[in-house]
């Protein structure tokens, strides 16, 4: 019973061990918090990049489908442009060839008119790349930076609490495993803020790239119809057909 008692007075008298994320931050200090602040604008950053990158795209490549299929119906350039959206990658590469070929007559020489219109629309596609990448830089230094930065949260986290254990004077390991794990977060942390990022960098860039050939194409064919005055365009692509309208059911018949 005695035995009993003297347990039971040891496990009260007993200091009662706190981990866990805050107490992590608590043992850093002002800088664990300065680092996981800046941890958190890089990923709040890296999505909001990501996600309006997306819609960006999509905008520009669903636009795509009214330059196969109404762009080349119609007579002139002028009024190609006039069938694309507004402030569009597409209207401002239509546009763009559309003022190459109103100076096309200024030239006195043919290979300089061809030179002259060639480099008005490589360096609109080079404006129109130049912006679906902006933004990504953001998202490759994020990947390549975050997991060094909660790494330095880690290393301060572990170096606090090693110097807190030496003015304690007890190393034993449930007073170093503690302190040492919860420091470990920080680095956890920056993985999930740099994995995200690098994902959305290559699969953004790779989209970059198919849109960059679009507009390759785009600006070739506008060349080459400004160069043979329309007798030379790509095939026009058929609109796709509308889905035919269900039939109504039929009344059941009725009796005599």
């Amino acid at each position: 019973m005695n035995l009993y008692l003297l347990a039971a007075a040891a496990g009260e008298a007993a200091p009662e061990n706190k981990f866990g994320f805050v107490e992590a931050m608590k043992e850093g200090g002002p800088v664990a918090w300065t680092i996981l602040a800046i941890m958190v604008i890089m990923s709040v950053g890296s999505f909001y990049i990501m996600f309006t990158k997306l819609f960006e795209q999509n905008k520009v490549m669903k636009q795509y489908d009214t330059v196969r299929t109404q762009f080349w119906r119609a007579g002139s350039l002028k009024e190609g442009a006039a069938k694309l959206d507004k402030d569009s990658a597409w209207r401002q590469l239509a546009d763009d060839a559309v003022k190459a070929q109103e100076d096309h007559g200024k030239m006195t020489d043919a290979l300089e008119s061809h030179d002259y219109m060639h480099g008005s629309l490589q360096r609109s596609e080079d404006s129109i790349n130049a912006v679906l990448n902006g933004g990504l830089a953001f998202l490759a230094t994020v990947g390549a930076t975050a997991p060094f930065v909660g790494l330095l949260g880690t290393v301060i986290g572990i170096y606090r609490a090693l110097i807190n254990i030496g003015i304690a004077g007890s190393a034993s390991i449930d007073k170093v495993a503690g302190p040492v794990g919860e420091a470990l977060i920080m680095t956890a942390i920056g993985l999930l803020v740099a994995v995200p990022a690098v994902f959305a960098f290559n699969w953004l860039q790779g989209r970059n790239r198919k849109i960059a050939a679009m507009l390759s194409t785009f600006s070739t064919d506008l060349l080459a119809y400004m160069n043979s005055n329309g007798a030379v365009k790509p095939a026009v692509t058929a609109a796709p057909a509308a889905k035919p309208a269900a039939k109504p059911a039929a009344a059941p018949a009725t009796k005599a």
